[in-house]
């Protein structure tokens, strides 16, 4: 009785692991969107301290993006056309890319300066106690909206072709277009390494609530340069 049990398992044993060869299994078809997509779906408790983190990375993620465009935008259109050209691109607040990342966090984000480039285009502060400063801040104003606060430091060279020292960093020329551009211009005669401005965020709690649960999300990579508007 054994030896038949053996003559049939045999047989048997030796057919499922032919069955079971790598090349013949039917693989799950976006097994790794479906396993990503039940990450995010997974019920999770979001506790206070939480959404304060997740805003602050949610502001660090979407500035340092918008930074990074800036400088690979205006290195490009500077080498292309000089300041006449790069003045156009310093607002990256407006790149279609930061805007699209924006609406994913269901936030708003702003520049502001004490010294703004164009006074009557500034948007006004979100909050009026917080000027503009060398702190990072990170509040909630209500149970709904958070507010992100980041100085912003002048630490690229090319930025002083037209924020630096006339006559010394913005030639005379260049200086004479930006005046002709933005008459009331208060952006000028910054150093290296010196803040100023800061980036304010407005984000709601859907969207900062959202972020934090995304463990799966993917980080914006430099190497890749999305269109700008």
């Amino acid at each position: 009785m054994k030896n038949l049990l053996y003559k049939i398992a045999l047989p048997a044993l030796a057919l499922a692991f032919t069955a079971c060869r790598p090349d013949q299994v039917e693989h799950l078809k976006d097994s790794k969107r479906i396993g990503i997509e039940a990450e995010n779906w997974e019920v999770k408790r979001i506790m206070p301290n939480d959404l304060l983190h997740a805003t602050r990375w949610a502001g660090d993620s979407l500035t340092a993006t918008a930074d990074s465009l800036l400088r690979r935008t205006l290195a490009r259109e500077l080498a292309a056309g000089g300041v006449a050209r790069a003045i156009a691109f310093c607002r990256p607040e407006t790149y279609r890319s930061v805007d699209s990342l924006a609406g994913v966090l269901k936030a708003t984000a702003h520049r502001v300066s004490e010294r703004p480039r164009n006074p009557a285009s500034q948007a006004p502060l979100l909050a009026e106690e917080m000027r503009p400063d060398t702190v990072r801040t990170i509040k909630r104003l209500s149970q709904e909206v958070f507010f992100y606060q980041r100085p912003i430091v002048l630490n690229n060279q090319l930025c002083l072709r037209c924020h630096g020292e006339v006559g010394k960093d913005i030639a005379a020329a260049d200086y004479a277009l930006i005046k002709q551009k933005f008459p009331q211009d208060q952006a000028t005669g910054y150093k290296l390494g010196q803040p100023m401005a800061a980036w304010q965020l407005s984000l709601q709690r859907n969207g900062v609530a959202e972020f934090w649960t995304m463990k799966t999300r993917k980080k914006w990579k430099e190497h890749k340069m999305p269109k700008l508007f």
